[in-house]
């Protein structure tokens, strides 16, 4: 197995810990200031990027040994990987991260980093088509307001660096996930601390504005997830604390939503629903539920924009207890015929087949991931690779997918980051 660490310039490397001010399950924080930098305003100052071009600040360090006795040398273990190569976004407790990849065997080359680590970046989505990347800053309290925010940025088509556009509020503290809708017009954040969803407008110079639309769940919710359908005429958000999934539909003109009829799908009570993927064929979503360890399947009717439980099954292997797991990520392959589910505490990916039919799952196996508490993962848009990020073993391994049986084997690869909570995997910037 081959590691890569990643260094300062100045040749110390960079901390494990977390940020301060301290955390909740997933890094979830109140009451807490942003640091310096951290305003809420535009221009590439902003939020301490002062990052410059391709690497820097960062170099890399040889003679990391794996367990086998093996060594990697440079960065990813080989040399820099050609400007077209894919890129890869690390968010996390430490700050933002930019790599390549090799998509022979998942190792990555440093070309950015650390970013933002003041403001806590810890989930990113990331719109390639139009250049831009967007941060939840999951922060209690920023600029005075009692409430996180989210970071625009963006991605220089030159070499895939980030530079920092604005920010906007949030509007609610604790941010833990944001997705654009389909257009790439707005933004949709969870606010998982202060129990609401926010809708944010993206200007065309990708700077965000205010929030258009915010709809609230109480704190006692624990939103964890924001997302438009296929078709963005609807959305949704996971009320963990609640059980249960608001229904809204979306004007994907203005940014508004309403309450859908129903406007929730209630999950029997324990549940916890957290993150939730559609299947590409639009027909079928499915939600990881974190305390109780396991993955339900939904069936979509695309017409009324509502959910409906079809089946549950557990994430674990027999015999193995919930009571010391927390489930964090879901997705489904590109290929729509399998499902990926990410276990803290077993520490392991949960593999699944889809029938084709009702979207129901059943267990292929379980890989462990090489570290702990894999808090997200990606599955590479070509379907071939799958990275893990975990985030209390500060590292990211890489594993090819077996596209006819779902199987997961570890590259070897293992990069080092600090604290790492998101990993995206996307295609080279059009030049």
């Amino acid at each position: 197995m081959q590691r890569t660490l990643f260094w300062l310039a100045a040749g110390l490397w960079l901390g494990c810990g977390s940020s301060g001010g301290g955390t909740a399950r997933d890094g979830t924080s109140s009451g807490i200031t942003s640091g310096g930098g951290g305003s809420m305003s535009q221009g590439n100052g902003t939020g301490g990027s002062g990052m410059g071009g391709s690497g820097a600040g960062a170099s890399s360090a040889s003679g990391a040994s794996s367990a086998s006795g093996a060594s990697s040398g440079g960065a990813g273990g080989g040399a820099p990987q050609p400007a077209g190569a894919p890129l890869v976004y690390v968010g996390g407790h430490e700050g933002l991260f930019v790599f390549r990849l090799d998509e022979a065997d998942g190792a990555l080359s440093p070309v950015q980093g650390p970013l933002d680590a003041e403001m806590n970046p810890t989930f990113l989505a990331i719109d390639p088509a139009r250049g831009r990347l967007f941060a939840v800053n999951e922060l209690g309290e920023v600029d005075g307001e009692l409430s996180g925010a989210v970071s625009a940025f963006q991605i220089r088509p030159e070499d895939g660096t980030l530079a920092v556009i604005n920010r906007a509020s949030s509007k609610g503290q604790g941010p833990a996930h944001l997705a654009t809708d389909r257009s790439g017009r707005f933004v949709l954040v969870a606010n998982y601390g202060g129990g609401t969803a926010a809708v944010l407008p993206v200007g065309q110079d990708g700077a965000l504005g205010q929030a258009v639309d915010e709809a609230s769940f109480g704190r006692r919710s624990r939103s964890h997830h924001a997302v438009t359908d296929p078709a963005n005429r609807f959305a949704f958000v996971t009320n963990l604390g609640l059980n249960t999934i608001a229904q809204l539909t979306f004007d994907a003109a203005t940014g508004r939503m309403e309450p859908s009829d129903p406007p929730t799908l209630a999950l029997p009570a324990g549940t916890t629903p957290r993150h939730l993927d559609f299947h590409p064929s639009g027909r079928f979503a499915y939600v990881i539920n974190e305390s109780s360890g396991s993955i339900t399947t939904l069936s979509y009717d695309p017409e009324r924009g509502t959910l409906s439980a079809v089946a549950t099954v557990s994430t674990l292997p027999d015999g193995v207890s919930a009571e010391e797991n927390a489930c964090a990520e879901v997705q489904v392959a590109p290929s729509g015929k399998f499902v990926y589910g990410s276990n803290r505490g077993h520490d392991s990916i949960a593999i699944f087949a889809v029938a084709p039919d009702g979207g129901t799952l059943s267990p292929v196996g379980h890989a462990p991931t090489q570290g702990k508490t894999p808090r997200h993962f990606q599955i590479s848009p070509t379907g071939k690779l799958l990275l893990v990020a975990n985030q209390d073993s500060n590292n990211i391994v890489a594993f090819r997918v077996d596209e006819a049986t779902g199987a997961l084997e570890p590259t070897g690869r293992v990069t080092e980051v600090p604290a790492p909570t998101y990993v995206g995997i996307v295609a080279p910037p059009a030049r």
